[in-house]
Formats: C-alpha cells, structure tokens, sequence
C-alpha cells in the first residue's frame, strides 16, 4: 500500500498518509489543518508485529544511552521508543518531546521548570 510522509509548511509535523493510486484526495495537516503539505522521502518501514515491537521496547540493552537527570537524552530515548511503537502518539506527547529538548522538565503540575 503506498504510505507517503508528507510536511507541514506550516508548523513543519511530519505525517504519513495512505494514497490509493487513481484518487485525488486533498489532504491536511492532522496537527493544525493547513493543506500546504509537502511530500518528503520517507525511509522503507517493516511491518512488525506487537509481540516484537514489545519485546524490543523491553530490551534494556537499547536503554543504555539514557541519562534519566539529562531532560534531552530522556527526549531521545522518547522519540526512540514512540518510532518503535510505530504509531502517532498524539500532540500531548510531541509537545512533551518538545519541551524535554528544549531542556524544560515539566513538574507535577503542569508547570515547566526551566533548566
């Protein structure tokens, strides 16, 4: 099935969507809605099952890099592990990502606390 991974012009969130060939379909951004997508090249995927996606996110020797006190190494290890769930974690958990490299570290209560 032909899965292309577009950019958003305008608040540059990568996407992928599925495009049957013969349909003309206008799509847009699932984060703010604006139809100014661009198609980028996208990496080859294999397809695993949710056994071994599993069993590799408990692998704790792909943990070894992560610095739990470093706000950034914890948003590479996130980005790592929602690429390997192989499935769009939603805006909450970019934003999150976000704010971990930029070296914020959000606190109990939703308060960012700067580093």
């Amino acid at each position: 099935m032909p899965i292309y991974e577009y950019v958003c012009q305008e608040c540059g969130r990568k996407q992928s969507f599925l495009v049957l060939s013969g349909w003309e379909v206008q799509i847009r951004c699932k984060r703010c809605g604006s139809p100014r997508l661009k198609r980028v090249v996208s990496r080859v995927r294999v397809t695993l099952s949710e056994e071994t996606r599993l069993e590799r996110l408990a692998d704790p020797s792909r943990w070894g890099d992560v610095d739990e006190s470093d706000p950034r190494s914890m948003a590479r290890f996130m980005r790592k592990m929602g690429a390997e769930l192989g499935e769009d974690l939603g805006d909450d958990f970019q934003e999150m990502v976000d704010q971990l490299e930029a070296g914020e570290l959000p606190d109990e209560e939703g308060a960012e606390e700067e580093l």
